[in-house]
């Protein structure tokens, strides 16, 4: 690792990885997974039709629209700077056209609560559900959604704007698409439907476009960006062109549609025969999110021509987060930081790690996933990389989608029936590293041991 100089922001004694003055140091989360009881939107629909495959309930979730403010107070005692949080849309707009003065009222306390706290809220105004009356007319394959988005983000922005300039449109817009219109295990279930879930991408890509002129119409000094989701594919066998085009192929179908619409106003042959004209989307971004869990080995295989003759591995002997009801993830790879950030330096925008983190109920893996993670951000940032911040995922456990309470998040443990919250040791790691700034090369080798710095 190159050692700090004074020129670069990084100027600290030898044995500490310092970050420069500002950089925010914060948890993420979202609404559906903390707030609890959120009964008008797709997901509530999901778990009433028995589609939560390990057959938990939301039920109150982190009880965050009536106490979020007790897990602020954590966060402060963490000396946290930064928290993310998104809006439940089917709260504000619970019928077409219709706000709720009451809901938005609850996110003007939540969001003061967080200033008071001297805690600068990142806010995503997409977090994977849409309001029920939007999910009946197609969500984001209608062909109003563009408007409908637009709308309900000006009424955001008038009625929450003087607390917040710092948006996040869409969280992760290939997850969204993926896993509700490909692997069909989310809302609306559409399994195989190639051709849809790229259209929904590029719709999305517009609804973010007409967001991002929304919000600066109304605050021209807005932050605005988006999250997207990186997962890292490389090839099984470097040396194998098969396996090099194959790990190629499924980069850019996965992790290229969105964020080269921001960046070109295109998405690349073939998938711009699907997602249409995208050249308002170009340059659509004040900063760029980075949330990244998980790299996959990819191995050329002939007999699986549904899945592009391609197989998906993990090396042995590398780290895995817990298995859910269903879900086996890849290998957890806090290392792909440094990478992804590096890519999407082309941007020219300031980059924030919008979410990381690790199943983990025990707390076995997180310690090493956070000096990991510090690690591989003070890399980037030592070879000029505009890096920013860091968002946990995430302050307690939550509700986990499909996998209900089965993959636990948390630097704090979440018991669901008393809602008592019990800090895990790595939350006093990640604590240490927020106050510091910076993460001394002594605790680094107690995570990493075979760390050089």
């Amino acid at each position: 690792m190159a050692e700090s100089t004074p020129e670069d922001g990084l100027s600290s004694p030898a044995s500490m990885l310092s970050f420069p003055e500002g950089f925010r140091w914060g948890v993420a989360t979202a609404s559906h997974q903390y707030e609890g009881d959120n009964t008008n939107n797709n997901w509530y629909a999901w778990e009433r039709a028995g589609r939560i495959v390990s057959g938990d309930s939301c039920g109150l979730a982190a009880d965050w629209w009536a106490h979020a403010e007790r897990d602020f107070d954590f966060a402060a005692q963490l000396d946290l700077n930064a928290l993310r949080l998104s809006l439940e849309w089917s709260r504000i707009e619970p019928r077409p056209g219709e706000w709720d003065a009451q809901a938005l009222a609850r996110y003007r306390t939540m969001l003061q609560g967080l200033r008071e706290r001297g805690i600068e809220p990142l806010v995503t105004l997409h977090h994977f559900t849409n309001p029920l009356w939007f999910e009946e007319r197609g969500a984001f394959l209608a062909s109003s959604c563009v408007e409908l988005f637009a709308r309900y983000v000006a009424h955001v922005v008038e009625a929450l704007g003087d607390l917040c300039d710092f948006w996040c449109t869409i969280n992760e817009p290939n997850i969204y698409a993926f896993t509700g219109y490909q692997l069909g295990v989310w809302p609306p279930g559409r399994k195989g439907a190639t051709l849809d879930a790229i259209r929904v991408q590029g719709n999305m890509a517009r609804a973010h476009a007409a967001a991002y002129a929304t919000i600066h119409s109304r605050q021209p000094a807005a932050r605005v960006g988006w999250a997207q989701n990186y997962n890292v594919f490389d090839a099984a066998n470097p040396r194998s062109g098969r396996d090099r085009l194959l790990a190629g192929i499924m980069d850019a179908a996965f992790n290229d549609i969105f964020p080269r619409a921001v960046l070109t106003g295109k998405a690349v042959f073939p998938f711009s025969l699907a997602a249409g004209n995208l050249s308002a989307v170009r340059g659509t971004c004040d900063f760029v999110g980075i949330n990244i869990y998980y790299r996959d080995l990819v191995t050329f295989d002939p007999r699986r021509p549904l899945e592009m003759f391609s197989r998906r591995s993990s090396a042995p002997g590398t780290p895995h987060g817990d298995t859910g009801a269903e879900l086996v993830t890849g290998e957890v790879y806090p290392q792909g930081i440094a990478r992804i950030a590096r890519r999407v330096s082309a941007f020219g925008k300031p980059i924030y790690v919008t979410e990381n983190g690790v199943a983990d109920a025990h707390d076995r893996l997180r310690p090493w996933l956070l000096a990991t993670a510090t690690r591989a951000m003070h890399e980037a940032i030592a070879d000029g990389i505009d890096l920013r911040g860091y968002y946990h995922w995430s302050l307690v456990d939550n509700f986990e989608w499909a996998e209900g309470w089965t993959l636990r998040f948390g630097l704090a443990a979440l018991d669901i029936e008393t809602q008592e919250r019990t800090p895990r040791p790595s939350a006093a790691l990640y604590g240490a590293i927020a106050r510091a700034n910076g993460l001394s090369a002594e605790t680094l080798r107690d995570y990493i041991p075979e760390a050089l710095v």
